[in-house]
């Protein structure tokens, strides 16, 4: 875990309480309540979703620095801002140092990314296999962009939800995650593209726990 020198001591619910937040998460309760097709919320959400990335001054230093504690690895910090109790929405930031990269892995939910600061390379991989075999996968690069600061993208798995990031500004990246699950504390997939493996692995936020009993599907 970061030191972090804040006085935050949720786990769950607003644990960045600011207003920008707080309208985000309202506006994708309503949307979640309203639309019943998740390809039709991730397009309803866009306007909610810019205005957080174009807003200056909500995000805390501590919850953009790098963790080279982290479950991820490569000194990537993963901080929680908003966490829904019933693991059904999370939202956080993904701190990535210049140059490098997280694992190839997946989300299991859908959602919205887009970068705050820095700028990323996005690689995203199709399944080539029918997945029978849960230990291993086969991969080809599906594609590639460049993301900058105010700039995202939508998952909806199984499109689109294995990928990974570099970050390849000469500063660290940072990039904000509205996901429709706990992304942190489940259980999803880490891929090696090379060797065509598949691990189970639980990344962890670098500023809460992760409930011991946390599922993945």
């Amino acid at each position: 875990m970061c030191d972090l020198s804040h006085d935050y001591t949720t786990d769950f619910g607003f644990i960045v309480d600011v207003p920008q937040i707080r309208d985000l998460v309202a506006e994708t309760a309503r949307v979640t309540r309203e639309i019943p097709r998740n390809s039709a919320r991730v397009e309803a959400l866009r306007p909610a979703f810019a205005k957080l990335l174009a807003s200056d001054g909500w995000l805390p230093d501590e919850f953009a620095q790098p963790d080279h504690t982290s479950g991820m690895g490569g000194g990537i910090g993963q901080y929680a801002l908003y966490r829904a109790e019933d693991g059904s929405l999370s939202l956080f930031s993904l701190v990535v140092p210049a140059g490098a990269s997280t694992p190839v892995h997946d989300h299991l939910a859908w959602g919205i990314v887009g970068v705050y600061r820095g700028v990323q390379l996005d690689t995203t991989y199709a399944r080539t296999d029918d997945g029978h075999d849960d230990a291993r996968a086969s991969l080809e690069v599906a594609s590639q962009q460049t993301v900058q600061a105010g700039s995202f993208y939508t998952l909806l798995p199984p499109d689109g939800d294995i990928h990974y990031v570099k970050t390849v500004s000469d500063m660290p990246s940072v990039s904000i995650h509205l996901l429709a699950n706990d992304t942190a504390c489940i259980w999803r997939h880490k891929y090696d593209p090379d060797a065509g493996t598949v691990t189970a692995f639980r990344s962890g936020y670098s500023n809460v726990r992760c409930p011991e009993d946390a599922k993945g599907t």
